[in-house]
Formats: structure tokens, C-alpha cells, sequence
């Protein structure tokens, strides 16, 4: 079978512009940095990063009136495929045009938007993304740093009162940034309005700081190394009025704040959700660097021999190992639900933001699933990409072999663009409450007594293929069938119940707050509110792999993807045998015919390992480690 098949469904609504970057990638001199200065990568990088200003795909996300391409959609593929490659690469650019110019188009008017957005696509204004604090990181609610009106010189005052205050980690501070978009708490009449933006100038023309800013440089770090992480320290420095990003909260000139949205709570989580546009490009990058490092892998699998067979003459091929397979294959089955999973992702906020009346409620589900996949998605990447190295064995522990950087670059995925604990706290949040009032501000506390007193039973809502999964749930065999492992009607239900089971199980437990320390109900019920969210994300990866088998037109592919969800499916269900064992929804003898189907899958998949991996279409140039020369 040729791989272009499988490409075709992996690629789904964006084929076309991802063809037209792998064609741009197919020239690329492959120069990646392995054994650069910290500062000889930054240049490297920021010379690298103008380059790819000249492509163009940078601007997909912006409007149009001011020089886009109004593709919300496009513009996450086109950051995602930067995972092919230089991850410090993709992390700056992401901050550039994601984050900085992705605040300023959603969170200004149009008054910065002709003021910025030309400069920032064209590299002519570089910024920074200042929210997270050394202090407070996921709570961004709790931010330390304030912004005071003074209406005498209708100026704000930005201040940093104190080292847990200091903006961290941020990106493009150390050495290029210009202007960073600063998160503070609005103080105005002597009244907190909660968190809000500015823009806040850092660096003068001669790059020196500005008065009354302080930057600091976080040095060294594990990967992204490329990429000028740095601390900034604001002390009482002003800036005008306007500096004000007001597209959700405003100060007249007499210091009068006015909001289209008047609880403080809705508005602070409106405003943050309108960015996560760059969680889910996260999601993508992470994929595709796994894509990256199974390809490598199993190229070096079907190369490299150990060890030979009685009798025979030759070492045998390390792929042909059971042990070789079950780490491999699992892990290529995953990454194909995942990519799945965010293709579905991408179509919904491309729809969604694309729109000026969307739903609330279908942003609160965007949301959670956008957080629910990014932690999926990148915890996926540090467990992929470590087997891949330990499948090269030493060879994959050079730096010249790329897995290494891999590896260390992807390690901060699982934290930043949120921690992967919270975020997966953020989609129980939204199921307990049906996304209802508002569910992003519940605290635990609140979250504990809205349970108690109003969650009524989990309803299983599907994602994706909707009418195909019913087809297939309502044509299921009973669950004594000899040959129901195989069968994907049951094994939806069969996700489908676990999820149900682990809510409602997690409900009952935050249901004691009602009358008991919610605080303490909630702290104890934490393992259960995350376990109710993880399998949640395993059975809507599930459903868009149902969805993407059901587009696929080549029937050879078809065909290949079916087995290939099957080992996903029964891969997933073997790591969480003690669970459907204790309750009850597997025998011994059907859990240890799960072990065995998945030995039976890996066998059958064993001579199409290389074509799977093709199909991802990872460019040439970035499949070229030394050990596969």
C-alpha cells in the first residue's frame, strides 16, 4: 500500500496546506543544533525565525484587513508542523505570533490592531506573552502583579510587589523582546476588576531595558535552549491609557471601568478563553514531535539486528522481537488516535472563533477538551519519545540522533500552556457541571458544594461520527460473545461505561461536601477527578478515530486503520485491566484474552510498522539522524 493513503486521513480538512509545507520542508538544509552556545542558538534560532516570516503561514491567524489569512484552523497546522523540527524553533515562533500577536488581536480593539498586528507578522515588533509568575503559575486568577490607574496622568502604574510577583519564563524576555503583553490586576478608584492586559514596551531602541523594568535571563535549561527564556520586573512603570488591551474590560479617562460583562469571574475566564488557540497548537506540536521520533525509531528497528535465531544464519532484525513490537506498535496506534482526536479539535475551533455568535456552551466544551487533549496529548510525547530512544539503545542517546533533544525539548510540554494535573481538573470541572454557570471559575471548594447539591448522573455526550458510533453501540454483541474484543460497537460502549462508572463513582464521593469540609471532600476525591477526566479524553480520542475511519475512502487504509484502532483500543483497555477487573466488566479469562489480542495485533501489524510511520509524512530532511545514514 502506498502511505500517501493514510496521509490523506491523518491530513483531513488542512491537506492542501500541509502538503505545501512539507514541499517548503522537502528543500530544507538540514542544519539542527545539537552542540550550540545558549547564545549561538538564540541567533541560530531568531535568524531561522525570519526565514520562516518569509513563507507566510504566519499570518493564516490574523485577520485579513490587517494582512492575514483569516484561517484560524491553517494557522494552527501550519505552528504544528514546526514539530517536525527545531522544537525551539516552534516554541518561539508560537510566542511571537501565537501568544504576543494572538493577545493583542483577541484581547485588543481595533485601535492596536492597526497599531501592532502589521509590525508583529512582519518581525519588525518582537514580544513576549508575560502572564505566568514565579509564584503563581496555573492560577493565573491569583496574579500578584498590579496595573493602578492614575487618573491625574490617565496613565497606569505596572509594579511587581514582590519576588513571587516577578513575570517567569518567559519567553523572547531574555534577549528580543520589545514589548511584552503584561497581565495584571486592574486597580482603578481603589476597586480590583481582576486580571486584565497591557502592553507594556521592555526595551528601548538600543535594546537596553526600559526605565523602572528589570530582566533577568533563566539561563540554561533541560531543552528549548533556542528559545530566550527570561523574568521581568516591573517597578512603577507607566504607560498610557490605551496600553490597556480592552476588548473585555475599559478605564474612561476619570478612571470609570466599564465591562460588557459585569462578574468579574466570567469576565476573567471569557478573556482566557479566547486564547487557547495556543494549548491546542501545544497539542499538535507534541504530536507531531512523537510522529517524529516513533519514524526514527522504527526505521533504526528495521535496520538495526541483534542476537540471531537457532538455526539460522544472520542476527535477527530488532523489530521482529515481540518486547520491539509491543513498544513500538502501541505507541504508533496512539499517536494515531491522538492526531485524530486534534484534527477533530482544530475543525471545532476553527468553527467556533470563526463566528461571532458561537454558543457559550460549545466554547466551555472547546475548552475542556482542548485541555483535556493537550495533556493527553503531551504526557503521550514524554512516554513515546523516551521508548523510542530506549528502542535505539545507545545510538539513541547521541545528540547527533536527535532523539535526546527531542526528548528534552518535549519534557516542558507537560506544564506549560497550563500544568497537565490542572488542565485535567479543568474537564472534570465541565462534566460535574454540564459546563454551567461558568464552569472554568468553580473553585474546589465551589466545584465540592455544586455537586452536592446539583449533579443529577453523567450523561455520555459523543464527539464525533456521531450517527456511525450509535450504529455501531446499538449493532454491539453481548459481552459474552467469544469474539467481542473485536468488535468496535462494544468496545465504545465498553469506554463509554468506564467513563460513566468513574463519574457518577467521583460524584458520589464530592457529594459527602454537602456535609462535610468541601475543601477536604475535594483534596481527597483528587485522584478520582482525575481519573474522570482522563478516560473522558480516551473515549473522545476513540469516537474521532471512529470518525476518521468512517471518511477514509482508500479501502486498503481502511482496512489497515481498523486494526490499527483495535490495538489502541485493546492496548488501552490491557493498562487499565486491574480496573475493569474490579469492577466487574472484564473476566480473568477475557483480561487475559486481552493480553493476547494485543500480542496477535502487534504480530499482524509487525509488516506494516514502516508504512504506518510513512504515513505521518514527516519530511525527509528531518529523518535523517546519523544512525540511518
Amino acid at each position: 500500500m502506498n502511505p500517501d493513503a493514510l496521509t490523506a486521513v491523518l491530513d483531513g480538512q488542512w491537506a492542501q496546506l500541509r502538503r505545501e509545507i512539507r514541499a517548503q520542508f522537502a528543500g530544507y538544509d538540514l542544519d539542527e543544533p545539537y552542540d550550540l552556545s545558549t547564545e549561538e542558538y538564540r541567533a541560530w534560532v531568531l535568524d531561522r525565525l525570519r526565514e520562516l516570516a518569509k513563507s507566510g503561514w504566519h499570518r493564516l491567524g490574523f485577520s485579513r484587513e490587517y494582512g492575514g489569512g483569516g484561517d484560524i484552523g491553517g494557522s494552527v497546522v501550519s505552528f504544528e508542523m514546526l514539530g517536525y523540527g527545531d522544537l525551539s524553533l516552534m516554541v518561539k515562533s508560537g510566542v511571537q505570533w501565537g501568544l504576543f500577536g494572538g493577545a493583542i488581536q483577541l484581547l485588543g480593539t481595533a485601535p492596536h490592531h492597526e497599531r501592532y498586528l502589521a509590525r508583529i507578522m512582519d518581525l519588525d515588533l518582537l514580544g513576549c506573552f508575560a502572564m505566568t509568575e514565579t509564584g503563581h503559575g496555573s492560577d493565573v486568577q491569583h496574579l500578584r502583579t498590579t496595573a493602578t490607574y492614575d487618573p491625574a496622568t490617565r496613565e497606569f502604574v505596572i509594579d511587581t510587589p514582590d519576588e513571587q510577583a516577578r513575570k517567569d519564563y518567559i519567553g523572547n524576555a531574555a534577549r528580543h523582546g520589545q514589548v511584552a503583553v503584561a497581565f495584571a490586576q486592574l486597580v482603578t478608584g481603589g476597586e480590583s476588576r481582576g486580571v486584565h492586559a497591557f502592553v507594556v514596551p521592555i526595551r528601548d531602541e538600543t535594546g537596553a531595558p526600559m526605565p523602572g523594568v528589570e530582566i533577568g535571563d533563566d539561563g540554561r535549561k533541560a531543552g528549548l535552549n533556542g528559545v530566550d527564556n527570561g523574568r521581568l520586573t516591573f517597578h512603577s512603570v507607566r504607560v498610557p491609557r490605551d496600553a490597556l488591551l480592552n476588548r473585555y474590560g475599559d478605564v474612561t479617562e476619570d478612571g470609570t471601568y466599564t465591562s460588557p460583562i459585569e462578574s468579574d469571574n466570567r469576565r476573567f475566564f471569557t478573556m482566557l478563553g479566547t486564547l487557547i488557540r495556543g494549548r491546542i497548537s501545544v497539542a499538535g506540536g507534541a504530536i507531531h514531535a512523537t510522529e517524529r521520533a516513533l519514524a526514527i525509531a522504527t526505521r533504526y528497528a528495521e535496520k538495526r539486528r541483534q542476537f540471531g535465531r537457532p538455526g539460522a544464519d544472520g542476527e535477527t532484525v530488532l523489530l521482529d522481537y515481540r518486547v520491539h513490537q509491543r513498544k513500538l506498535l502501541p505507541a504508533i496506534a496512539r499517536t494515531y488516535a491522538l492526531h485524530f482526536a486534534h484534527e477533530e479539535l482544530t475543525r471545532a475551533l476553527h468553527d467556533i472563533q470563526g463566528t461571532a455568535d458561537a454558543e457559550e456552551r460549545a466554547q466551555r466544551e472547546l475548552e475542556s477538551r482542548a485541555a483535556g487533549i493537550k495533556a493527553i496529548a503531551t504526557w503521550h510525547a514524554t512516554r513515546s519519545i523516551q521508548t523510542a530512544r530506549e528502542a535505539c539503545g545507545g545510538a539513541g542517546y547521541l545528540s547527533e540522533n536527535l532523539l535526546p533533544a527531542l526528548k528534552a525539548d518535549t519534557d516542558v510540554f507537560t506544564t506549560f500552556e497550563g500544568d497537565n494535573t490542572v488542565l485535567l481538573q479543568l474537564v472534570a470541572k465541565g462534566l460535574l457541571t454540564s459546563y454551567r454557570d461558568h464552569f472554568a471559575d468553580l473553585s474546589p471548594l465551589a466545584t465540592a458544594r455544586f455537586v452536592a447539591e446539583q449533579f443529577v448522573g453523567a450523561v455520555i455526550e459523543r464527539t464525533a461520527a456521531r450517527k456511525v458510533i450509535e450504529r455501531l453501540v446499538d449493532a454491539a454483541p453481548g459481552r459474552d460473545d467469544d469474539d467481542v474484543l473485536f468488535d468496535r460497537g462494544w468496545q465504545v460502549k465498553l469506554f463509554e461505561d468506564r467513563e460513566q462508572h468513574v463519574l457518577e463513582g467521583c460524584a458520589r464521593r464530592l457529594r459527602r461536601a454537602a456535609e462535610a469540609d468541601p475543601f477536604e471532600v475535594f483534596n481527597d476525591a483528587q485522584d478520582h477527578v482525575l481519573r474522570a477526566a482522563k478516560v473522558h479524553v480516551e473515549r473522545i480520542v476513540l469516537e474521532a478515530f471512529v470518525a476518521a475511519i468512517d471518511r477514509c475512502a482508500d479501502q486498503d487504509a481502511r482496512a489497515l486503520l481498523e486494526r490499527v484502532c483495535d490495538l489502541y483500543v485493546l492496548s488501552n483497555v490491557e493498562e487499565d485491566r486491574a480496573w475493569f477487573l474490579e469492577h466487574g466488566r472484564l473476566t480473568s479469562a477475557r483480561a487475559k484474552a486481552v493480553v493476547a489480542a494485543v500480542n496477535d495485533l502487534c504480530t499482524e501489524l509487525r509488516p506494516h510498522a514502516r508504512l504506518l510511520v510513512d504515513g505521518f509524512a514527516v519530511p525527509e530532511p528531518f529523518l535523517r539522524p546519523a544512525m540511518l545514514r
